[in-house]
């Protein structure tokens, strides 16, 4: 009997751990969603230590970094996203922007292609992409 009682509490320890992993990203985003960076940024964090294969924590950390204009764990996190999950669109279009920014127009191409491949949701972002890329012509041009 006693052995059939830790089995049950153990299982229910785990389940509860389950869940309480999991609200640590829906929190997160919700605070993001509320402008908390700060606080949305410690559970993102806190989610990626139960949970490091996330992506989605990575991409809003990465969102959070663009705010607060930290590049590098912007970028680092961008490319944690992509490793994790190649075809994530906002990942990728993020990381083409970075690569304007730099005028790093060869690996605005490359990611571009990519870019196209994968879009489901935010294909008109190519237009916006060809846009910025005519713009940089043109200052070149002149």
């Amino acid at each position: 009997m006693k052995y059939i009682i830790t089995i049950v509490v153990f299982i229910g320890i785990c389940f509860s751990s389950l869940a309480e992993k999991n609200n640590y990203f829906d929190e997160a985003k919700m605070l993001f969603e509320e402008e908390k960076y700060e606080q949305s940024k410690f559970l993102f964090q806190k989610n990626i230590v139960y949970n490091p294969k996330d992506a989605e924590s990575y991409l809003y950390l990465s969102k959070i970094f663009i705010l607060e204009e930290n590049k590098s764990e912007q970028e680092k996190n961008i490319n944690t996203t992509l490793l994790l999950e190649p075809k994530n669109e906002e990942a990728m279009y993020l990381l083409i922007d970075i690569e304007l920014k730099r005028s790093n127009f060869s690996k605005v191409e490359e990611l571009k292609k990519n870019f196209k491949n994968i879009c489901l949701t935010m294909c008109e972002k190519l237009t916006s992409i060809n846009n910025r890329l005519k713009e940089f012509e043109k200052k070149d041009a002149s």
